[in-house]
């Protein structure tokens, strides 16, 4: 169901850092964080477009999680989106892969794949920084846990706005498009301590790939189930129930 939909998320989105961090036409100071993090809206908008409309754009397990927790998903569904999500960021991971093969393999095969420690967009941009300011690798766990939480938690309260009829909502289509610049949004506001990973699928399976091909140090420690894939379940659930306590009650209603 969301194999597709994922797999275009992935490839566009890890693709965009892919070419972030080999840089193979420009100088790497031509690329920065602000194209990763438009890039991930982009590919968030371009993958829900596409096949939204056959999966109900199920495309990240914390959405999907907390939207059965708030009566939006019947439960007996999750498991099979669940499966597609991880699945076609897999797929996702291995399209990418297959793009930029030459330039992985001569950097070493680095992290392109997820968030967190060791990651491109800690290495290129981060990596030397001026004395007395974080870099992205120096954030606790903890941080970078908080970071995720509340970053999925806004990611929650701005889905279930845009897709609430009852609410102000886009119009003329342009549902997708907002949901991408939301992610953009929070990658530029809220990703620095952990890369804003907010997606489970969009990291842990890209993860998987990545060692699988020789990508080093990506499961050392407990980083890689701790802020992308808890915390982002965590911030999820918070995210709904926040609407849909504390927001959807006070929609004024429609004459």
């Amino acid at each position: 169901m969301g194999t597709r939909v994922t797999f275009l998320l992935v490839l566009l989105g890890d693709g965009v850092v892919a070419n972030v961090g080999l840089a193979p036409r420009l100088a790497p100071s031509a690329y920065n964080w602000t194209a990763i993090a438009l890039g991930w809206g982009l590919a968030v908008a371009i993958a829900v477009y596409a096949v939204g409309g056959i999966s109900g754009a199920h495309i990240n397990p914390a959405v999907t999680i907390a939207l059965a927790v708030k009566g939006d998903v019947p439960w007996r569904k999750v498991p099979a989106y669940l499966i597609g999500e991880f699945v076609g960021g897999f797929l996702g991971a291995a399209g990418v892969y297959a793009v930029y093969y030459e330039g992985l393999k001569a950097a070493g095969m680095p992290n392109v794949w997820a968030t967190g420690p060791g990651s491109v967009f800690n290495e290129a941009f981060w990596g030397a920084v001026k004395e007395g300011i974080k870099a992205a690798g120096q954030y606790s766990m903890t941080n970078a846990f908080i970071a995720e939480i509340i970053g999925t938690m806004v990611l929650l309260i701005g889905v279930c706005a845009i897709t609430d009829r009852k609410n102000i909502g886009p119009g003329s289509n342009m549902a997708p498009f907002m949901v991408g610049m939301l992610v953009g949004v929070i990658g530029f506001g809220l990703g620095g301590p952990s890369g804003y990973a907010i997606n489970p699928a969009r990291d842990l399976s890209p993860r998987i790939f990545g060692a699988l091909v020789g990508t080093k140090g990506l499961f050392d420690g407990w980083y890689w189930i701790g802020p992308p894939v808890i915390g982002a379940t965590i911030g999820g659930i918070l995210g709904a129930l926040v609407y849909k306590y504390l927001v959807s009650p006070f929609v004024p209603k429609k004459e």
